[in-house]
């Protein structure tokens, strides 16, 4: 799991960035425009925003990668107690919300809950008969199991993490490749049509003219 930490305060930085990773792979700032910055240039799995830093605040991060659809789950971490800062961290897009002081455990149990929600583990069960090994990119099935690409197994766990909407081709090509390396949107529907001869149709539906969804 890889996990991107806007975080000014640099005792508690310190703390967060030695207890995450010891599950996970953990990129840490304390700037909005150079996390702003990695986020382009990177893909993550959670990210855990400050709303306070110095040159912004996560809201308005947020909001940003938002309206590019960066949909990323995302937890604030905040010294407010005021609960119009509550209502505008969910306005913005974030999933869940933890105040200062906190204890580590309860942050610890708050990302097992987007793990789960959002098909984080590293083996997701995507049917009652097939397994998905995010970590392997393997499609376990009862009686065997299938190697994807690395390719396919982006695009796969990014339409299962998402399942809940529609995800166009636009949307997979700005959130999976890096800029300079996006390839065309006929590379994106041939990695479908790989992933739909793996899984069947009807797992992974084509919403004309809009894109494609994980059922």
């Amino acid at each position: 799991m890889k996990i991107l930490l806007l975080e000014d305060d640099t005792v508690l930085a310190d703390i967060l960035v030695d207890f995450l990773q010891e599950s996970s792979e953990v990129k840490h700032t304390y700037s909005m425009k150079e996390a702003l910055r990695l986020s382009e240039n990177d893909s993550f799995d959670l990210y855990i925003f400050d709303i306070n830093v110095p040159d912004g605040d996560g809201i308005t991060l947020l909001k940003e990668l938002r309206a590019f659809e960066d949909n990323t789950p995302t937890i604030f971490i905040t010294a407010f107690h005021d609960t119009k800062y509550l209502k505008s961290a969910f306005e913005s897009g974030a999933n869940d919300f933890i105040k200062k002081p906190f204890d580590l455990e309860e942050l610890a149990q708050r990302i097992e809950n987007i793990k789960r929600h959002f098909g984080l583990h590293s083996l997701v069960p995507l049917a009652s008969n097939i397994q998905f090994d995010t970590q392997q990119h393997l499609l376990v099935f009862r009686d065997t199991t299938k190697h994807l690409s690395t390719k396919e197994s982006l695009v796969l766990h990014y339409l299962y993490k998402n399942r809940h909407r529609v995800v166009s081709v636009d949307e997979m090509l700005q959130n999976l490749w890096n800029y300079d390396e996006m390839p065309s949107p006929d590379a994106i529907r041939t990695l479908i049509k790989e992933l739909r001869k793996h899984l069947g149709k009807e797992h992974i539906l084509n919403i004309r003219g809009e894109g494609y969804r994980f059922e």
